[in-house]
């Protein structure tokens, strides 16, 4: 029945997020620090791990392709498919929900813990308009980011390929053209705004609604890293049967 209750809070808070907006040209302000830190600043983790797995994407592949039967272009193709279908979208954003989503919790769970979200309902803000609001707008550019990561996992598959003898540029690069299909980028974003969503919200829920002292924050943090990535993990199942079924 708990889990129950949490289920219907989370939802009447993302009602209660769009009601008595705050003033744009503080929102723009909010809106804009945390572009800064959730989006820019997690560039250099995604970019890193997506380079890296890119390369060892590339190598496992290469490995185990012993038949000369096998076009050695698969090895790009089979980068390329891993990359843009599962790992920028999903594995990236179940990374995010440790990075990011442990951030916004700690951070409104602070807030709570101090008594500032009740000094904003004082003065007549809705605190949760002008705390999760512009977290949520702020992910939207979060795909930019994906984008960025598939850039590099494909360009370290190559990296990888190449260093390690597994192949020529031409091959590789072949791969990546091999049937290509528009779509699964498409695809591919449509899920990454669906992961923004619930790397705003949910650990936004957990941070604004914990009960407790600085203790209670850290255990807040470790629950919303839980629920975002189960969440995320379910709802890429969903995502994938709908879309490419």
């Amino acid at each position: 029945m708990n889990y129950l209750h949490n289920i219907g809070a989370y939802f009447l808070m993302i009602q209660e997020m769009f009601r008595k907006p705050t003033k744009w040209s503080v929102m723009k302000r909010l809106i804009l620090i945390d572009i800064d830190d959730l989006i820019i600043g997690s560039l250099g983790i995604i970019a890193f791990i997506s380079f890296f797995v890119g390369g060892v994407i590339t190598i496992q592949t290469a490995l185990n392709i012993d038949s000369p039967l096998i076009p050695k272009y698969l090895v790009g193709f089979a980068t390329r498919q891993s990359i843009i279908l599962e790992f920028a979208p999903t594995f990236t954003s179940i990374i995010m929900a440790g990075k990011v989503g442990s951030f916004i919790t700690s951070s409104i769970g602070t807030m709570r813990v101090t008594e500032q979200i009740d000094a904003l309902e004082v003065m007549g803000i809705n605190s949760l308009n002008y705390l999760v609001l512009p977290k949520t707008i702020a992910l939207l550019l979060y795909p930019f980011a994906i984008a960025i990561g598939m850039f590099l996992g494909i360009l370290g598959g190559m990296v990888a390929c190449i260093i390690g003898g597994y192949g020529t540029v031409e091959n590789y690069v072949m791969g990546i053209q091999t049937d290509f299909e528009s779509f699964h980028v498409i695809y591919s974003f449509i899920k990454t705004f669906v992961f923004a969503f619930l790397l705003a919200t949910i650990p936004s829920f957990h941070g604004y609604y914990m009960k407790g002292g600085a203790l209670e924050v850290g255990k807040a943090s470790t629950t919303s890293f839980v629920w975002t990535s189960v969440a995320i993990i379910l709802l890429n199942y969903v995502l994938t049967q709908m879309l490419l079924s």
